[in-house]
């Protein structure tokens, strides 16, 4: 392997702490560098080595810093992702990427102009459910696919601490937290949408932002994809709901990566991305003899960790990265 990406994160709240530092600091490919903590400097008991500033340009202004992961509010992805290529810097944006389209191919044409690359943090096209539900769709056994439902549900029925989350800033509510993740697993499996219409509205008493949404999205080949999301589900639904002209496919919710990130399990670890038994998918399809075949299907590995071994692959080899940026702007159209 080629010299390790030296990298800077912007934050060490949740997003830093569980789905960026464990990658970067146990990836070949990566140097944790440096993190920014205006406040209180928590990264340093974890990684003592790491180097914490107090502010942004200071970050900015370390020449042997290559990449800059952008894990801040969402409402500030475009100004910080801007100032980061402003200074030379690749970038990881955490999702969403950005509010806007527009704000987006902003960044985009900047990246051009500065000869940098901007990468989108959409970690669940490695999950282990999603994973998959792509080889089954693959394998044909559904037959020409008529309709998909994915959702993400929670039971939190509180206003939550998180500000940027539960104000009515740009890019809060769910719609942009949660509904990004599944408008993009969408994207990656059929393309470019066709058509769409949804909804989303506020359900928590006193909720100054959406905590629901849905959405109908048409893409080509007839295929429907229904996505909902909701912070009031006190029965979780199936993640994975698909049906085909041959059969279907049934599959919980279940990925485990998060979760054992949280226990602070290392990525390294044989287990990593596991899910846990008895969460196998139930699918049912007529066979070429016209027989009816019911089979429980355990689930692909999950292994967020082949995002950051293409980010690798991207920055130093110039080798495609599977989330698309073009695929980033037709999603941002659906969040808006």
């Amino acid at each position: 392997m080629e010299k390790p990406i030296v990298t800077a994160m912007l934050a060490y709240g949740m997003s830093g702490k569980v789905f960026h530092a464990p990658f970067l600091a146990t990836n070949k490919g990566f140097d944790l560098y440096a993190v920014l903590e205006r406040n209180e400097k928590k990264a340093i008991k974890d990684y003592p080595n790491i180097k914490s500033y107090d502010s942004i340009s200071a970050l900015l202004s370390n020449d042997k810093i290559e990449l800059v992961v952008v894990n801040t509010p969402n409402n500030t992805h475009f100004e910080f992702a801007k100032l980061a290529l402003e200074a030379n810097k690749h970038v990881l944006i955490e999702k969403p990427a950005t509010t806007t389209p527009d704000e987006f191919a902003e960044l985009l044409a900047l990246a051009e102009k500065v000869n940098r690359k901007v990468f989108v943090y959409h970690n669940r096209r490695w999950s282990s459910d999603i994973s998959s539900a792509k080889e089954i769709i693959k394998s044909g056994k559904l037959g020409e696919i008529i309709e998909m439902h994915l959702r993400f549900d929670r039971y939190r029925s509180t206003i939550g601490a998180k500000i940027f989350k539960e104000a009515p800033i740009p890019s809060s509510g769910i719609w942009y937290d949660l509904g990004s993740h599944l408008i993009d697993q969408a994207i990656s499996i059929f393309g470019k949408p066709i058509s769409h219409f949804g909804t989303k509205n506020s359900y928590r008493e006193n909720s100054q932002v959406d905590d629901f949404g849905f959405m109908h999205i048409l893409f080509p080949n007839k295929v429907n994809i229904f996505i909902t999301t909701s912070m009031l589900v006190t029965d979780a639904q199936a993640g994975i709901v698909i049906h085909g002209t041959k059969g279907s496919f049934i599959k919980e919710f279940c990925d485990e990566q998060e979760n054992q990130l949280i226990d602070g399990m290392s990525p390294l670890h044989p287990e990593f991305g596991l899910e846990k038994p008895n969460k196998e998918g139930k699918l049912t399809y007529f066979n070429a003899e016209d027989e009816k075949i019911l089979e429980h299907i355990a689930s692909e590995k999950g292994n967020f960790n082949a995002l950051f071994d293409e980010v690798y692959q991207s920055i130093r080899n110039n080798k495609e990265f599977s989330v698309d940026n073009q695929d980033i702007i037709a999603q941002l159209k659906l969040l808006v």
